[in-house]
């Protein structure tokens, strides 16, 4: 890039820090709002509410306040900039705000949904008032729901709501600052036994105990965790174990996650956890009920070119990212945001937020309501919208991110293709 180019970004760069940080009252009051009233997956009625409202008073931005999901909304601004025979490039942004049960915002989801915005008006305020931008942009913000449960974002690729977008950022809370950590491939199940219910003390033996089902069920993924892949994980609860001590518990229900590192090893601890779960039902005389959630969450691509760039920018502004091996090789958590990095290319890095709690903890929920967590939050944002940035004024980046797209995809579809052949061979095998 010429020298002159250089500097025009870095100036640019300079003046959409200066954007997000003039709506920076309005920016923190929008995060307090959505923080004070926490709302589960799919009900974030007033979070979603406070949102479309935020954008609409926005100036010009055209809001589809329920876009293919009832708490779900979409915000666009733009075309604007460029020349006519110019391909508009249309840069999204996410924003989450569903809560957890009993503790609130212990995932600083109202951050993220802070962090979506902030991006958003900022990039579209540099744009607008800077004459002649040579790309024709199209800002895009989705409020997608229900990542903690259920995975709204994956009921959004099914609507097609990510057509048409050609790069996507968002940003989620941390401990530390970390371009990329090995989001995993996670699906869900819920377990119910069905027994016969009887007098515990009386006559015991007219009962089949649906609860021994479920400890047996329990016990059984215990022990097979031994034969399970070291960064392979499965974890669960006894969500319903019975009534009452004198009654044969005649319904009990589990629920579990279960997660690999790639998704193509889904089907195989999905396999081995049915067969656990199986076992314990024959074992006690119940009747089982296995039902998969319906959306399994993919771990998240890597994108080296957006993965580089944020770094780059996010060092700019001040952020430490961590080396710690432990902390970037370990196993993290699951999104949704996993099945749209296998769509679109995207970024999806982790930020320090003035705290050392830990995540899905009381603690971590004091943190993301706390003032402190606003310098941190507005930070991660204007690395995001300097990235947003450099793909806009670089066609080569943008270009470049769109190959390694296509190569995770390619080596993905080699690997499940690889998993189900030896699948097929094994189960062919003599003993």
């Amino acid at each position: 890039m010429a020298q002159h180019a250089t500097d025009t970004l870095l100036e640019l760069k300079q003046k959409v820090g200066s954007c997000i940080d003039e709506a920076k009252d309005r920016l923190h009051r929008l995060s307090k709002d959505i923080w004070s009233c926490p709302e589960l997956a799919y009900e974030e009625r007033k979070s979603h509410d406070r949102l479309v409202t935020f954008f609409s008073e926005e100036k010009g931005w055209t809001v589809d306040s329920h876009f293919k999901l009832e708490t779900a909304f979409r915000a666009i601004w733009g075309p604007v900039g460029g020349k006519e025979n110019n391909n508009v490039i249309n840069v999204g942004f996410l924003s989450e705000y569903d809560a957890l049960p009993g503790i609130g915002h212990a995932c600083g989801h109202n951050l993220i949904a802070e962090i979506g915005a902030a991006a958003a008006i900022g990039l579209k305020a540099l744009v607008e008032n800077t004459p002649d931008f040579p790309v024709p942009v199209q800002v895009t913000v989705l409020g997608t729901p229900a990542e903690e449960d259920g995975g709204g974002k994956i009921d959004l690729i099914r609507e097609r709501a990510f057509d048409g977008m050609d790069v996507v950022f968002m940003a989620h809370p941390s401990q530390e600052d970390a371009s990329w950590l090995p989001d995993v491939a996670e699906h869900d199940v819920i377990v119910r036994y069905h027994g016969k219910a009887s007098h515990a003390a009386a006559y015991p033996w007219e009962g089949v105990n649906a609860l021994d089902a479920a400890v047996l069920a329990y016990n059984n993924l215990s022990v097979l965790r031994q034969q399970l892949k070291p960064d392979w994980r499965i974890h669960g609860i006894i969500k319903h174990g019975g009534v009452k001590p004198n009654i044969i518990p005649a319904y009990t229900e589990l629920e579990y996650y279960l997660r690999t590192p790639l998704r193509k090893d889904l089907p195989t601890i999905k396999a081995k956890a049915e067969m656990c779960f199986r076992a314990a039902a024959m074992a006690t005389g119940c009747e089982v009920e296995l039902e998969f959630a319906r959306n399994a969450f993919h771990n998240v691509l890597r994108n080296p070119t957006l993965h580089g760039l944020y770094e780059v920018n996010g060092k700019a502004l001040g952020m430490e990212f961590t080396t710690d091996e432990d902390v970037l090789k370990n196993t993290s958590g699951s999104t949704d945001f996993g099945n749209v990095s296998f769509i679109v290319p995207g970024i999806h890095p982790y930020f320090y937020i003035g705290s050392d709690a830990l995540n899905h903890t009381e603690e971590y929920t004091v943190a993301a309501g706390d003032d402190k967590a606003q310098f941190y939050t507005l930070r991660a944002a204007k690395a995001l919208a300097m990235t947003a940035l450099d793909v806009l004024l670089c066609p080569e980046l943008l270009q470049r991110a769109r190959e390694e797209l296509k190569e995770a995809n390619l080596k993905e579809e080699r690997a499940l293709r690889g998993a189900s052949e030896a699948k097929h061979c094994g189960g062919a095998a003599q003993h």
